[in-house]
């Protein structure tokens, strides 16, 4: 099946139906949808990460970060492949679609270089605490833009959490807590995730 050809048209229809919240389950005409903005972006002179749902500052200096639904992912996929002159197949966007986890990635400060080790990053919804299925962390951090001044060094965070585990339209608060101590929180509402 060719994705971008019948996306085109199912794109003018599912583009008058909002996407709001999180979506674990996407229908065919969000698939479509998303496929279709990702290959568009290049067109558009969007860079692919333009997908990412980023939330926390935009300057260098304060934490932040950004987390990758599957409809985000597919169309950060669909841009990729747009870029190099192709299309997802749908074997690749099967493997998006079947993927039981959700990607949140942070920022944080600290002023030494292994401040981020073992760090832990979680959801709070209405005070139930969801754990993530896997957390990564860097283990050296990089200088900062403020090197040598404070913060001195920066890493980030990632966490993936099961679909099954959290409520895709709650108020949200994401929260890290480096093994330095003290904690970095940022709260999301997702059910108004587009």
């Amino acid at each position: 099946m060719n994705w971008l050809m019948s996306g085109c048209i199912l794109f003018t229809i599912s583009s008058a139906i909002p996407v709001m919240a999180i979506e674990s389950q996407p229908t065919p005409e969000q698939v479509h949808a998303a496929l279709d903005a990702g290959a568009a972006a290049i067109a558009q002179g969007r860079a692919p990460d333009s997908f990412y749902l980023r939330f926390g500052a935009a300057d260098e200096l304060h934490p932040s970060g950004f987390l990758i639904t599957k409809l985000e992912a597919l169309s950060v996929m669909a841009s990729h492949m747009a870029f190099r002159g192709g299309e997802p197949s749908d074997v690749e966007v099967a493997k998006i679609l079947e993927t039981k986890t959700m990607l949140v990635s942070v920022v944080i400060f600290g002023d030494t270089p292994g401040f981020a080790r073992e760090s832990y990053l979680v959801f709070d919804q209405a005070g139930r605490t969801i754990k993530p299925a896997t957390v990564r962390f860097d283990g050296q951090a990089n200088r900062s833009a403020a090197w040598p001044e404070r913060p001195r060094f920066k890493a980030k965070v990632v966490a993936w959490f099961d679909y099954d585990e959290f409520d895709p339209k709650a108020k949200t608060t994401i929260t890290v807590f480096p093994a330095s101590g003290g904690a970095e929180s940022f709260t999301l509402d997702f059910a108004d995730i587009p």
